[in-house]
């Protein structure tokens, strides 16, 4: 089926299994969504390669700006996750008005939410800088990188809640497009307005926020520009009231979500806290760490996507030994792609963590943290790729569950008790190996007792 001239995935056939739960047809859903995720990764590691020659003050000012942008966004994923999980089950079902309802209502419920979501980092985003524990000056530009983040919050939730609407529908090529037009350009408008660029005068890191936010606000109108004018295979309803059964499935499945990712962010801040009481030199090797094992990471995500779309659609369409083993596959495909990742990280680790940053200790920290996070990535396939077939599924809760017990259990504890003991920082950052496989063991043993395949969705078919 062509849409706007992209090809997109049609609604489970249950005369075709073989072929819709094959690898290639996970891969035909994981490669955009893993390219679209390392254009996100990308954007984030070329802002603190734009503010790196500013000092670490200016790259841990970045860094932190970040973290609270991710919590925001985590929020709004467990709308995107409910989105996934209604819209491809619908789609599978063959009900495209039902599917285009749900989409409708959490496009609503979403920009809601992401306004609500955006008050604090407007009015008081000094107030949150100041949570960070840094020194005043990392704090400044910390609060004015949160703020302009913040201001254009709205835009950056309506990109990723009508892309969400377009991949549970099989288009994962319409959302790729544009979030590439958005990479670009916000790198590019990013680094004219911090480095003062022409007639423009140098922000330095507010000019990277603001710079990129505009950028990804002119995309993101364009983008819903298109869909309003009923481009896509999923359509705009155009009515103002929402749908209260869909909202009320919405918020259900999405809750959980909601207060998992919340947590994990807002538990992210807290290992951030502790690491910053090492000094700025640790937290900025840590936040360069981040920006460049996430390329790995969205890898294994793309594959956890397309699990959830493939578990969901097989769902609606009555296939439940089908979606099972669409969550196996996607697992095969991430722990070798996250595998690979794994050793060339570890063989160029110095060469990656001299390009960002030339301060002899940072670099020595950071390649310390990526060897330690490259000994994960195997494992943190399990956790992304069979959380999202859960999630697809509609099992939110049980993801929640993992992760609450694998944060609390395996990182916050043992690093407050390396703080406490005086031990290397190298040791914290040690901790998060016993996180993620503590959250891996949880999660396989629940995808192996096929419980999730008895979950029901309202109006969702079979």
């Amino acid at each position: 089926m062509q849409i706007a001239g992209y090809t997109v995935l049609r609604p489970v056939d249950s005369d075709s299994n073989q072929l819709s739960s094959s690898s290639l047809r996970v891969w035909q859903l994981a490669w955009p969504t893993i390219i679209s995720n390392l254009l996100f990764t990308t954007v984030g590691f070329c802002h603190i390669k734009i503010v790196s020659g500013l000092g670490t003050s200016a790259v841990a000012a970045v860094t932190s700006g970040h973290r609270i942008f991710f919590l925001i966004q985590a929020v709004l994923m467990g709308v995107s996750v409910a989105t996934t999980a209604m819209v491809a089950r619908h789609w599978g079902a063959k009900k495209v008005a039902e599917a285009e309802l749900v989409a409708w209502t959490s496009m609503a419920l979403g920009l809601a939410l992401a306004i609500l979501l955006s008050l604090p980092a407007v009015f008081i985003p000094d107030v949150i800088a100041s949570l960070f524990g840094l020194d005043a000056e990392t704090t400044r530009q910390t609060a004015s990188f949160i703020f302009w983040l913040g201001l254009f919050n709205v835009f950056s939730a309506l990109n990723a809640l009508l892309s969400t609407a377009l991949r549970a529908t099989g288009d994962v090529i319409t959302p790729l497009c544009f979030l590439a037009f958005s990479s670009l350009f916000n790198v590019l408008f990013g680094y004219c307005l911090a480095q003062g660029v022409g007639f423009l005068p140098p922000l330095g890191v507010s000019g990277v926020a603001l710079g990129g936010s505009l950028a990804g606000a002119l995309v993101s109108s364009v983008f819903a520009m298109v869909w309003w004018r009923g481009k896509f295979n999923i359509k705009a309803l155009k009515q103002w009231r929402i749908d209260r059964p869909s909202a009320r499935q919405l918020i259900s499945i999405g809750a959980p979500s909601v207060l998992e990712q919340g947590f994990i962010q807002l538990a992210f801040l807290a290992f951030f806290a502790i690491v910053g009481q090492y000094g700025t030199s640790p937290y900025a090797a840590y936040g360069i760490g981040i920006s460049i094992v996430a390329f790995s990471i969205v890898v294994g995500f793309g594959f956890g996507i397309a699990a959830a779309t493939l578990v969901a659609q097989q769902l609606g369409a009555g296939n439940p030994e089908q979606a099972r083993k669409a969550g196996w596959r996607g697992l095969r495909m991430a722990l070798a792609a996250m595998s690979v990742f794994s050793v060339l990280l570890a063989i160029f680790a110095r060469d990656l963590a001299g390009f960002m940053i030339e301060d002899e200790a940072t670099i020595g920290l950071t390649v310390s943290f990526i060897y330690i996070i490259a000994i994960a990535q195997p494992i943190m396939a399990v956790d992304i790729t069979l959380s999202g077939a859960l999630r697809g599924a509609g099992d939110t809760r049980f993801p929640l569950l993992a992760t609450v017990c694998g944060i609390v259990f395996g990182r916050l504890l043992p690093a407050l008790a390396c703080l406490t003991l005086e031990l290397p920082i190298e040791a914290v950052f040690a901790v998060m190996l016993l996180d993620y496989i503590i959250k891996s063991s949880m999660l396989l043993v629940r995808y192996r007792s096929g419980k999730w395949l008895g979950l029901k969705l309202a109006g969702a078919g079979a």
